[in-house]
């Protein structure tokens, strides 16, 4: 998923992102500590992903309060 993408969503939709993308690292990694995960790239892709919606909820957070100060 693209940060331009992200950017879209509101703070509700972006957290509830963030949940789904966890749980989804959770179950990667279940996958592959029982040798059942057949893509080592999804780990990396999924943690990217995480990483995306954390930056674009700071950015939008980072606007809410100086939008209120």
């Amino acid at each position: 998923m693209k940060a331009d993408e992200l950017r879209e969503l509101s703070i509700q939709e972006l957290v509830e992102r963030e949940k789904e993308l966890a749980r989804e690292l959770f179950n990667l990694r279940f996958q592959m500590a029982t040798g059942q995960l057949s893509s080592h790239t999804s780990l990396k892709k999924t943690k990217k992903d995480i990483a995306r919606v954390k930056t674009v909820l700071k950015e939008k957070e980072a606007m809410k309060d100086k939008a209120e100060a």
